[in-house]
């Protein structure tokens, strides 16, 4: 039986018909027609389907669309600029090179988004915890702590001032 729910993403209301099974992870590719978070493994394993959840990353291919209802979900469409250009933590990942396929792209920005949010001064370990549900097979991970760790400079400079 199929019920109308509300979802926020990225700081807008959509009305949505879903069933009470229906992952998230689709609503948000098909019903909302955002396509960046990805579909991977469909089993939580790859975190390409990474988005935020009231801030916290969650994997949207195990969370029921029902069960989003009253949260803020963030896409990675939802982290731009409100001039529509890049967040910092896409440009830096642009900058050292951290992006090769894309595919696992959303979910990383978002998690390392997710822990210099909480923690604007982390260390490699803990960036190297915060991405590891995430899985990349083109870059290796170097080039993508690199880039955290020079958001996370950035971050950390301007609460500085």
């Amino acid at each position: 039986m199929k019920q109308l729910i509300t979802l926020n993403v990225n700081n807008q209301n959509y009305d949505v018909v879903v069933t009470p099974m229906e992952l998230l992870v689709d609503v948000i590719r098909k019903t909302v027609g955002l396509t960046g978070t990805k579909k991977g493994c469909g089993q939580g394993d790859c975190g390409a389907c990474t988005v935020l959840i009231d801030g916290k990353p969650e994997l949207s291919c195990l969370k029921l669309a029902v069960a989003s209802v009253g949260k803020k979900i963030t896409t990675i469409e939802g982290i731009a600029n409100e001039d529509g250009s890049l967040h910092p933590i896409q440009d830096a990942f642009l900058d050292h090179g951290a992006v090769q396929c894309g595919f696992c792209t959303p979910g990383m920005i978002l998690s390392a988004k997710a822990l210099v949010d909480r923690n604007p001064n982390p260390t490699q370990e803990e960036i190297k915890t915060a991405i590891s549900g995430n899985t990349c097979r083109c870059t290796g991970y170097v080039k993508i702590i690199d880039a955290i760790e020079s958001y996370a400079n950035l971050v950390a400079e301007k609460e500085a001032k």
